[in-house]
């Protein structure tokens, strides 16, 4: 079993006739999506999507792969192939575009048109080629064969990707439910088929790895949904992934029946329902939907909300019903559903917003005590029996944590795929297909980027680090005016803090101090103001560590005059 190293250096040039995969997001993580294949100069990239931040991420709105490898031959990328419409597929997809805005982009119906709404917002035209499952088409020297998958949106596809390198199958994110909503199965003849060709190389979805069986079907979801509708007094309010289409569907059903009228909350669930609709993927029954400006004419038993913020996204409308900063305001009896898994990272900001809404008198119900949610992705049964179908000579687990890669790379092995042909990497390890087998060649830059509004790149994690100990420490700022010409102090210092704890009257136990340290390095002809304000850090460090046990920012100012 292959797997990175610390210290591997930059590949060296591709060998001849090979075939060159380089993942740029989506390993040991779950998120960030993108990988790019290069062959004969050339490159296509499969998936650009994002990373939602951690708590440790302060400020930070969403993290972008790195584009700096190929950032110097963007002329070379024959387009970008998206596996279907999840932002951590599609929501890097402007970002890249922004730096050369032809690059064509593949995909199906409802995934293009996910992302050309995206695209309208910054402005961006595409070149797009629509394609669905069982088409075939040729992308600069990749020969790509677009394969049905079932997932937790529609339309999702598989890629078959044949060079002369050799022949390779990226799933995308997929499960193999037998009884999907809109009776598009996982194109398992298809694989078969692939797999009786030749499969080179496997990039396998591995989120679900570490969990026996198979999925539960999506349509065991509804009758607990109309058990819910039916026990509910009130609104009912709906969290959900804003694509997450066949969930809505479910709930729109539910509603339906019991006479209740639905109202969609939240820029992208109002946008993405609106284009599923609009395409057929969303059945909506007439007078169904109505604008949530009229909810307040409707008696509560007859309302139901579809928001999102189902992973505690501080800024979604299910976290601000909870901390009572929106215009729908949570009252006794009303039933909030979350409609979705626990992405791992958020556990603690979603049961934030739970204790929220049930100080407030919500009946919340959850993954946790109710079955409102089954997975998009395929379980370890399903997973060995994929591997069994498609029988590939190599394989490159995807799409997870490092314990999902692990456990979906020793599955493959149960099934016979040799050790030494089980590629372990991660983002930025380049994975060579040559002679029939695949190995690491090397590595390259592929950290994240940071977006803060409208700063792309800018954000280090110097920055992050910064953020955090004034998160947590505060900050303590002392203001001193010394003489140029003999160092010595002239006025101070001042100190104020914020954050920290510790009253600004507190800190003259520490001015004696200070001022004994700036007298001696005036003594010793320390003069330059950095030098100064090192020892006035220093000063005012060593006293509240050894005073309080805290650690804040220290921020001296020094005036020269």
């Amino acid at each position: 079993m292959s797997h990175p190293h610390p210290e591997l250096g930059p590949p060296p040039p591709l060998a001849e006739g090979g075939l060159r995969i380089t993942p740029l997001g989506g390993l040991g993580e779950i998120g960030r999506n993108m990988t790019v294949f290069e062959y004969g100069g050339r490159l296509l990239i499969v998936d650009c999507g994002v990373l939602f931040p951690e708590e440790e991420q302060p400020g930070v709105d969403l993290i972008l792969p790195d584009f700096s490898s190929i950032r110097d031959r963007l002329d070379d990328v024959v387009g970008v192939v998206l596996t279907h419409g999840h932002e951590d597929h599609i929501g890097a997809v402007p970002f890249l575009l922004r730096e050369k805005e032809d690059i064509p982009l593949i995909g199906s119906k409802l995934t293009l048109a996910l992302v050309e709404a995206k695209l309208q917002e910054h402005r961006i035209r595409p070149y797009a080629l629509e394609v669905k499952e069982g088409d075939r088409e040729r992308i600069g020297p990749f020969d790509c064969e677009f394969v049905a998958v079932n997932h937790s949106i529609p339309d999702a596809l598989a890629v078959a990707i044949r060079t002369p390198a050799g022949n390779v199958v990226v799933t995308g994110d997929f499960k193999m439910d037998q009884l999907p909503l809109d009776g598009r199965l996982t194109d398992l003849p298809t694989f078969a088929r692939l797999g009786e060709e030749g499969i080179d190389l496997l990039l396998a979805d591995s989120t679900n790895a570490e969990v026996p069986g198979f999925v539960p079907p999506e349509r065991d979801i509804s009758q607990v949904l109309r058990q819910t509708f039916a026990k509910a007094e009130k609104r009912i309010i709906v969290a959900s992934f804003a694509s997450h289409v066949h969930r809505i569907q479910q709930v729109l059903d539910a509603a339906h029946e019991r006479g209740r009228k639905v109202a969609f909350v939240g820029r992208s669930m109002v946008r993405n329902m609106g284009i599923a609709r609009d395409l057929g993927y969303l059945k909506v029954p007439g007078g169904l939907i109505v604008d949530v400006k009229v909810l307040d004419d409707l008696p509560d038993e007859k309302v139901v909300l579809v928001c999102t913020g189902s992973q505690g996204e501080p800024m979604a409308a299910l976290s601000r019903m909870a901390n009572r900063d929106h215009q729908i305001r949570i009252v006794e009896g009303d039933t909030v559903v979350l409609a979705s898994s626990l992405i791992p990272g958020n556990e603690n900001a979603v049961y934030r917003v739970i204790n929220g809404l049930t100080r407030w008198g919500a009946n919340v119900v959850h993954k946790g005590n109710a079955k409102v949610h089954v997975s998009g992705h395929a379980s370890a049964g399903e997973l060995l029996y994929f591997y069994n179908i498609c029988k590939p000579r190599n394989l490159m687990p995807i799409h997870g944590e490092w314990r999902h890669l692990r456990a979906n790379a020793d599955l493959g092995m149960l099934t016979g795929i040799p050790r030494d042909r089980t590629v372990i990497a991660e983002d930025g390890v380049a994975v060579d297909l040559v002679d029939g087998k695949a190995k690491i060649a090397g590595k390259v830059q592929a950290g994240y980027v940071y977006v803060d509004g409208l700063s792309v790149g800018d954000i280090t994690e110097t920055s992050l680090k910064d953020r955090r100990i004034l998160g947590e420490e505060g900050i303590v700022s002392v203001f001193v005016v010394v003489d140029s010409t003999t160092g010595k102090l002239v006025g101070g210092p001042n100190i104020h803090a914020r954050g920290s704890g510790i009253e600004d009257e507190a800190f003259a136990a520490v001015i004696p101090k200070i001022e004994e340290g700036l007298s001696r390095s005036a003594s010793d002809g320390v003069m330059e103001t950095r030098q100064i304000q090192q020892i006035i850090r220093r000063s005012v460090g060593k006293w509240v560590s050894d005073t309080y046990r805290r650690r804040p920012m220290i921020l001296p100012v020094v005036v020269e005059v």
